[in-house]
């Protein structure tokens, strides 16, 4: 996946090449798979979209009322050469690479948490519907799904709802699915009251408006929740930080959270995790652009910051409130190989570590650990490209001082490993129990 090739044509392609190997395959061809199949869908909804139809197909239905129906029928505006979804303060582009960017996200969320939903109440729950808001190419239920079906759930009802349909008909892939179209800035939500067993919201905040409106859809959310059923919040972070070395292990102990983040060499988040503003020069510009476009639409750039915050004010709604927040280190560490063993198991045998690694290098890693990384770095890359007219207006850059200046970025990041600072994506899932 050279995706970024063509954006930097002063280095060889062949310089440019991120570590391979087999996990870092399989994610790319589950990501590859997924994107024929949101590709042919992309299509056929514009297609829908220049026709004027009121619904997209038989597994999908159009909610809409009043004058937010046109908005809803012709929903895209092309802007620099990329669909946007228009009159509307989302800041990312609706087309296939940023599909294909947002797969990539989930994929590397689930696969850095251990599975797609954390409830340790799913055997108590025996879901049989599953509600995902704002779910795009709904690759997270096609994950939830494998995930639920080998717990032994395997007539659970999927419904995702978002603005405009950009998922495929699950169905054919042998998942009970359906599609809702619908402003999720309008509430009510076309839902009866605790309609689902679990409710899923993804990537939220950069879609709910700050302050009074994400009260108002959370709110809106656990309504949708039945008694006893579970609300779920993931979410990743805008801007990047820098871990600090030899952070403290969190205060509140969970033998298999700390198995997970020990076998994909990621750290998690507490209250007393040491964070510094990012070291790497590039990354703390994007950052800081980041954070002036994204809040002058009075969106979130920090939300795993909030999420918790939201959740435990339900007092009369919610219980049992937990989370599980994780960071991703964009490179390997210059510090990590000072962690000893015992604190820190992050290194193969010596056996293996002779047998798999190239001669001269060095790596604390297992391959899968460095894919990992190197996907978290694709990503953070690919979101900066995706907000880029928006960068370029904060930032003051004319388009050749922003070639420039990516160029340098993609020099320093992808061949001199400038994100070595303890440079990190920061994730999370929060879970909650409706009363």
């Amino acid at each position: 996946m050279e995706w970024y090739m063509y954006r930097y044509q002063n280095v060889p392609s062949s310089q440019l090449q991120r570590p391979r190997s087999a996990a870092a395959d399989d994610l790319e061809g589950l990501l590859s798979r997924n994107s024929i199949v949101a590709s042919s869908n992309v299509s056929s909804s514009l297609a829908a979209m220049e026709v004027a139809r009121g619904s997209t197909s038989s597994s999908q239905s159009t909610h809409s009322s009043g004058d937010s129906h046109q908005p809803l029928l012709s929903p895209f505006v092309i802007r620099h050469g990329r669909r946007y979804l228009k009159d509307l303060p989302y800041p990312l582009p609706c087309d296939l690479p940023e599909l294909q960017r947002q797969n990539l996200s989930t994929l590397l969320a689930v696969t850095a948490v251990g599975k797609p939903i954390c409830t340790p109440r799913i055997k108590e729950i025996a879901p049989k519907k599953v509600l995902e808001i704002a779910c795009g190419s709904a690759y997270w239920t096609s994950l939830a799904h494998e995930y639920l079906s080998g717990l032994g759930f395997t007539d659970v009802e999927f419904t995702g709802i978002d603005i405009v349909p950009m998922a495929a008909d699950l169905n054919k892939q042998g998942v009970k699915w359906r599609f809702i179209q619908h402003d999720l800035r309008r509430f009510p939500l076309p839902f009866e009251d605790e309609e689902f067993d679990i409710v899923v919201c993804k990537d939220l905040g950069l879609v709910i408006p700050t302050g009074v409106p994400s009260q108002k859809a959370l709110e809106e959310f656990i309504r949708c929740v039945r008694k006893g059923g579970d609300l779920e919040c993931w979410d990743v972070d805008s801007v990047i930080r820098s871990l600090l070395p030899h952070p403290p292990p969190p205060l509140r102990h969970n033998q298999g959270d700390e198995d997970q983040c020990a076998k994909t060499a990621t750290f998690l988040i507490s209250p007393s995790t040491p964070f510094a503003s990012c070291q790497n020069k590039y990354l703390q510009d994007a950052s800081d652009w980041i954070q002036d476009a994204v809040e002058k639409r009075q969106l979130y750039t920090m939300p795993c910051s909030r999420i918790l915050q939201l959740l435990l004010q339900e007092t009369e709604t919610l219980k049992d409130v937990d989370y599980r927040r994780v960071a991703i280190p964009l490179g390997e560490m210059r510090w990590e190989r000072e962690m000893s063993g015992e604190k820190r198991p992050l290194k193969r045998r010596d056996s293996e570590l002779a047998a798999k690694l190239k001669s001269g290098e060095d790596s604390i890693l297992t391959e899968e650990q460095a894919a990992l990384r190197s996907t978290a770095l694709t990503v953070v890359i690919q979101f900066i490209e995706s907000l880029e007219p928006l960068l370029k207006e904060v930032s003051g850059k004319n388009q050749e001082e922003w070639q420039r200046w990516w160029g340098w970025m993609m020099d320093d990041l992808l061949q001199q490993k400038g994100a070595s600072s303890g440079e990190c994506l920061e994730l999370g899932a929060w879970w909650a129990e409706k009363i």
